[in-house]
């Protein structure tokens, strides 16, 4: 059975992740592409756009779905609401391909919960150094998997 991303709450710390800007800024950790706009949505984005408060809110509801979509596709195991929650935050942010292809997904299909989630405190690099926002959030996001916090 397909699971939804759980409450307003756990939205709200997503959207307090991304933060929302409503002209294009370049990637925190590359200093260019990819061009970022509203609360992380990336796709089509270049520099100099621009976009309504509505536009922000509206991608933020369509790149959440296509998180919960993935991750409802991609991990096999029944996960508990609070370790579903993780994945969803972890997805819409590194993106679905990444969290396809990580290790992280490949131990939880494996069952092996403890190791999925020593894997989230080594996604906090953009352009080749740590980024404390990154090491909050993968934090957040590893409280969130373990425990519900």
């Amino acid at each position: 059975m397909d699971m939804e991303y759980s409450s307003e709450a756990r939205a709200a710390l997503t959207e307090a992740s991304e933060g929302c800007v409503l002209t294009a800024y370049p990637d925190p950790g590359t200093g260019g592409a990819p061009w970022t706009i509203g609360y992380g949505h990336t796709d089509g984005v270049q520099q100099g756009d621009t976009c309504t408060q509505s536009q922000a809110d509206a991608w933020l509801a369509e790149d959440v779905e296509t998180a919960v979509a993935d991750v409802n596709q991609y991990v096999q195991p029944q996960l508990t609401q609070d370790q579903f929650d993780a994945c969803v935050d972890f997805t819409f942010n590194c993106g679905v391909g990444n969290f396809n292809s990580s290790t992280l997904c490949r131990l939880l299909n494996a069952g092996d919960y403890a190791g999925a989630d020593a894997e989230f405190a080594k996604w906090v690099n953009g352009g080749g150094r740590v980024l404390p926002g990154l090491v909050k959030r993968r934090a957040l996001e590893a409280a969130w998997f373990n425990t519900g916090a």
